[in-house]
Order: C-alpha cells, then sequence, then structure tokens
C-alpha cells in the first residue's frame, strides 16, 4: 500500500492532452519519515507510524523526542499494513512523492469544515415550516421531535447541534499532477478540511 501525509493547499484547474480542464485540489506532500515499526510479534498487529512536518523544540518533550530519533515532527501517523508489506520499511527511512504516478486512483482523509452550531434546516436539509397563512417566527423551527409517550428524545434524532469537524473519506479520486521538486500533488477534484489541513494519501 503507498502512502503519505500532506496539507492542502489550493484548487485550481490543470489541463489534460485534450484540452479538457480538471478541477484539482493541490495538496503539499512529504517527505515522511518512518518513525517506528510495529509487528504482530511485539504489538498484535502489524503497522508504520510516520512523521510529517515540524514544530519547534519546545513543543515536544524529552520522550517524544528520543521516539522521534531527535526529528521535531509535527504530526505522527498510523498505517496498518499487512506483515509482508511492514518488512520493506524500517526506521528512518523517507518516503516521497515518487511512490505515485499520475493516474493513481487513491483515498484522500482529512477533517471537514467546522460550521459551528447550526439549525435543522443547515444540517440535515429539513425543509422548514410555511412562509405564509399565519406561521410566525417558525419558518426555520423543526417540527414535531416526537411522540409523548416515551417522555423523552431518542438518541440519533436530527436536531440542531455543532456541524463538521467530522473524519471524512473521499474514495476513487485521481493524481492529476505531481511535481517532486516542490512535493506538490494535485489531486482531482476536492478534498475535504480547509487550507493547511492534514491531509492522509492512500493507494
Amino acid at each position: 500500500m503507498k502512502f503519505i501525509l500532506g496539507t492542502k493547499q489550493y484548487m485550481t484547474e490543470i489541463f489534460d492532452e485534450e484540452g479538457l480542464a480538471i478541477p484539482a485540489t493541490v495538496i503539499s506532500a512529504g517527505p515522511v519519515v518512518v518513525t517506528q515499526i510495529k509487528t504482530v510479534a511485539t504489538d498484535g498487529y502489524s503497522s508504520v507510524q510516520v512523521g510529517f512536518g515540524t514544530q519547534s523544540d519546545k513543543h515536544i518533550n524529552k520522550a517524544e523526542k528520543g521516539h522521534m530519533k531527535g526529528g521535531s515532527f509535527r504530526y505522527l501517523k498510523e498505517f496498518t499494513l499487512s506483515p509482508k508489506e511492514v518488512l520493506d520499511y524500517k526506521i528512518g527511512d523517507t518516503i516521497d512523492l515518487s511512490i505515485f504516478e499520475v493516474g493513481d486512483k487513491v483515498v484522500v482523509r482529512g477533517t471537514s469544515k467546522g460550521k459551528g452550531f447550526q439549525g435543522g434546516v443547515k444540517r440535515h436539509g429539513f425543509a422548514g415550516g410555511r412562509r405564509s397563512h399565519g406561521n410566525k417566527h417558525a419558518e426555520r423551527q423543526p417540527g414535531s421531535i416526537g411522540a409523548t409517550g416515551p417522555q423523552r428524545v431518542f438518541k440519533g434524532k436530527k436536531m440542531a447541534g455543532r456541524m463538521g469537524t467530522d473524519k471524512v473519506s473521499q474514495k476513487n479520486l485521481k493524481v492529476a499532477h505531481i511535481d517532486l521538486a516542490e512535493n506538490l500533488i494535485a489531486i482531482k477534484g476536492a478534498v475535504p478540511g480547509i487550507p493547511g489541513a492534514l491531509i492522509e494519501i492512500t493507494s
């Protein structure tokens, strides 16, 4: 499995060989450094942990500094691999965008934009009340929320609440362009998150 971390930058247009405009999201991805390898024998499962980004040493304690082998990574993420795939990595290895190719299908994961506390119309697409015939101050109210028998609100009821900041996975996206010199990768379509948000890209 191919994997890398990056930060979302901006959206743009890329023109293919036929002159068609492809909407794409540019992500500044990698390089990432392998900081830990977990195996079935030692941890019960197999995975590779990588570090990405940099931050000031004052934000890292001695235990974290030792775990990162002297690095000052801002993010640590773990990718579950098969026991056979784990053998291809060792601590200190650097992974960059050269593992991907234009046309590869990838899964992009990120955290969606936070929208704060929102009502039912915006959060769940409720139709709202009538705009005429005596309706007053109730155009966007949720209406009835259930029968009076149970005397409570059932869990999972669609109501107003905090919206956004959810883990979102976008599948079957295509790699439209790769710039190895600048560590930039363009993914066809939109990806979750605000500019600067952490993005995981896997095959």
